[in-house]
C-alpha cells in the first residue's frame, strides 16, 4: 500500500532523541562564527553580545556552544615576534573575551592562517601581515590555547598560497603543534582546516574538519553549488572527522524553503554547523529551524556519517544515512529540490533498504505515518523535506562508485587522481573515472553488508574505450582479475559478472589496476 507525504499533512509522531553517551568521538561543531555578517568589523563588544545572544535565544540549550572569532583582531607582531592585538577593537585583550565566553558555559574559537598573512589583510595591510602561523607554529599555539585559553582554531591558507607552501606539510606541522599544546593544557582543541577544496584523504589524520569548497555567500546559488560539490564526497566524513561546507547563511536574506534545504543538508551530511548571522536580530522562523531537534539529531548522531545519494530525478535528490547503528532500523532521509520549480517525487523505500511497514517521521511537521513500498513527497522549488524513518532493513544490493572512498582523491593538485564525474548514462547520473595507474589510486566500499557468509554474484557496471584490466579485492585479499574489458566508449556502460566470497556482516570491496588505467566504474550490484 502506498501513502502520500506532504509538507504539512502527516500524522502525529515521536521525537528521535540524541544518544551521545556511547559516542567514541566528538560530533560536528555547533556554534557561531563572526565572518559572514561582521567580516573584519569585529570588536570585543560584538563578540560578547553574540555570546549573550546564543544563550538568551536558546541556541545554547539546543547544543550550540562555539563562539568563533574570525579574521581582524591583530595588529601585527612586536620585535620579539609576539602577536599584537588591536586594542581599539579588543581593549581588554583576547583572554578576557575567552573568559567571558567560558563563563556563559560556551567554548571559544580563534582564527589564523597557515602561512604568513591573513586572508582579510589582502596580503598588504600591516595589521594582518606576518601574523600567520608559518614559522610560529608552536609559539602561536601556546598563545592561543594556553595564554588566551581558546578551544577551537580555524586555519586559512591565503598566506600559505602567498608563500607557496605545501598544504600537507604545513597543516601537519600545525596539527602537531596543536596536539602538543593540547597535551600540555590537558584539553581538547578542535582544528578546522580552511583550504577551500577537499585537500586529500590525509586530512582525516590531522584535522577535525576541513572546508570542501570556496567561500559561501548569502544567496541560494551559493548554497546550491556547495551542495552539488558535496554530493559525491560523503565517504570522507566519518570517525569524528568531517567535511565542512562552510559557515551557514541562515537568518540573513534567503527564503524559508532555501533555508530549510541549507539546514537539512548541512545536518544530514554531518557538516559543522556554524551560524553566520547576527544572533541578536535572528527572526523566529530561522531560530526554529536552527534549533530543530530532529535535524540536530541527524547532525550529532553518534555514527558521524555522510549521506550519499540513494535516488535522483533530475535536480531532486534523495540522500540518506544510518543512525545510531550501522545496518540498524533507523535512517535519516532528506529529499532536496534544487530546481526552480515545485516537484513531487515518489521515494522508493526499497532504495532506502527498507522492507515491509516503515515508520516515517516528518522533521518539520513532527508528524508520523506508516508507509509501505513508497511515499509521495511534494517539495517546493529550492526546498527540502526531512524524515527520520524506522523499519526492518533489507540487504543492500546496489553500491554506487561515486559514494565510495577513493584513496588518492583530492581537489587541489593537478595530479590525475580518481574522481567522481557526471553523465546521464550512469546510474543516478554519476560514476568514477581516472582510476588505477597506481597501487594507491583505488576505489573502495568499506561497509558492504551481507547477512551470511557465502558466495555472492557481483555485477560490475563499467565503461572504457580501450581494453583495460580490473583487479577486485575483498577484505584486503585479491579475489579476481578481469582482463580485456572494453565497451568501446568511456561512458557507455556494460556489465561483467564475478563471484566473490563475503563474510557475514561488513566487508570491504576494492577495485583498482595498479599497473595501468582501470575502467570507469558506475556501480556494483550484489546478489
Amino acid at each position: 500500500m502506498k501513502h502520500t507525504v506532504r509538507a504539512a499533512a502527516l500524522l502525529a509522531g515521536c521525537l528521535f532523541t540524541l544518544n551521545l553517551h556511547a559516542q567514541k568521538f566528538d560530533p560536528p561543531t555547533l556554534g557561531w562564527s563572526s565572518w559572514n555578517t561582521f567580516a573584519l568589523n569585529i570588536t570585543e563588544d560584538v563578540i560578547c553580545r553574540q555570546a549573550d545572544a546564543m544563550v538568551s535565544t536558546g541556541l545554547a540549550r539546543a547544543g550550540y556552544k562555539n563562539i568563533n572569532i574570525d579574521d581582524g583582531y591583530w595588529n601585527g607582531r612586536d620585535s620579539n615576534g609576539q602577536l599584537r592585538i588591536n586594542t581599539q577593537k579588543f581593549p581588554n585583550g583576547m583572554r578576557a573575551v575567552a573568559d567571558y565566553i567560558h563563563k556563559l558555559g560556551l567554548t571559544a574559537g580563534i582564527y589564523s592562517d597557515a602561512g604568513d598573512n591573513t586572508c582579510g589583510s589582502g596580503q598588504k595591510e600591516p595589521w594582518g601581515c606576518g601574523v600567520g602561523l608559518a614559522g610560529y607554529e608552536e609559539a602561536d599555539c601556546h598563545t592561543y590555547f594556553i595564554d588566551w585559553d581558546y578551544d577551537f582554531i580555524k586555519v586559512d591558507f591565503c598566506g600559505g598560497n602567498h608563500m607557496r607552501l605545501d598544504e600537507r606539510l604545513q597543516y601537519t606541522k600545525i596539527s602537531k603543534a596543536i596536539a602538543k599544546t593540547a597535551k600540555e593544557k590537558g584539553k581538547k582543541i578542535t582544528f578546522n582546516v580552511c583550504r577551500w577544496a577537499y585537500p586529500g584523504t590525509w586530512i582525516s589524520d590531522i584535522a577535525d574538519s576541513w572546508r570542501t569548497t570556496g567561500d559561501i555567500y548569502d544567496d541560494w546559488k551559493s548554497v546550491k553549488n556547495i551542495i552539488k560539490e558535496n554530493l559525491y564526497i560523503q565517504a570522507y566524513t566519518g570517525g569524528g572527522h568531517y567535511n565542512d561546507m562552510d559557515m551557514m547563511e541562515i537568518g540573513r536574506s534567503m527564503n524559508e524553503n532555501e533555508e530549510r534545504t541549507h539546514m537539512a543538508y548541512w545536518c544530514i551530511a554531518s557538516s559543522p554547523l556554524l551560524i553566520g548571522c547576527d544572533m541578536t536580530t535572528l527572526r523566529q522562523s530561522s531560530l526554529d529551524l536552527l534549533t530543530n531537534p530532529h535535524l540536530l539529531a541527524m547532525n550529532q548522531d553518534k555514527l558521524g556519517l555522510g549521506a550519499p545519494v540513494v535516488q535522483r530525478e533530475g535536480e531532486v535528490y534523495v540522500v540518506a544515512k544510518d543512525m545510531e547503528k550501522l545496518q540498524g532500523k533507523k535512517r535519516a532521509v532528506v529529499v532536496m529540490n534544487l530546481s526552480d520549480e515545485d516537484k513531487t517525487i515518489t521515494v522508493d523505500l526499497s532504495k532506502l533498504e527498507f522492507k515491509g511497514v516503515v515508520s516515517v517521521f516528518d522533521c518539520f511537521t513532527q508528524n508520523r505515518e506508516r508507509a509501505e513500498e513508497s511515499i509521495r513527497v511534494f517539495i517546493p522549488a529550492h526546498g527540502s523535506q526531512a524524515f527520520l524513518m524506522e523499519g526492518n532493513r533489507t540487504m543492500r544490493h546496489l553500491y554506487e562508485a561515486e559514494e565510495a572512498w577513493l584513496r588518492e582523491y583530492q581537489e587541489i593538485s593537478g595530479r590525475p587522481t580518481a574522481h567522481p564525474a557526471e553523465t546521464s548514462q550512469a546510474s543516478k547520473g554519476a560514476y568514477v573515472t581516472s582510476l588505477g595507474n597506481s597501487r594507491l589510486n583505488y576505489l573502495e566500499w568499506k561497509n558492504v553488508y551481507v547477512p551470511y557468509t557465502g558466495y555472492y554474484d557481483v555485477s560490475i557496471h563499467y565503461a572504457c574505450a580501450d581494453k583495460r584490466t580490473l583487479e577486485i579485492s575483498v577484505n584486503n585479499k585479491l579475489e579476481s582479475t578481469l582482463s580485456s574489458l572494453t565497451t568501446g566508449s568511456d561512458i557507455d556502460f556494460n556489465t561483467v559478472n564475478v563471484t566473490l566470497k563475503l563474510k557475514k556482516g561488513m566487508n570491504t570491496i576494492r577495485l583498482n589496476n595498479p599497473a595501468a588505467p582501470a575502467p570507469n566504474i558506475d556501480c556494483i550490484n550484489i546478489r
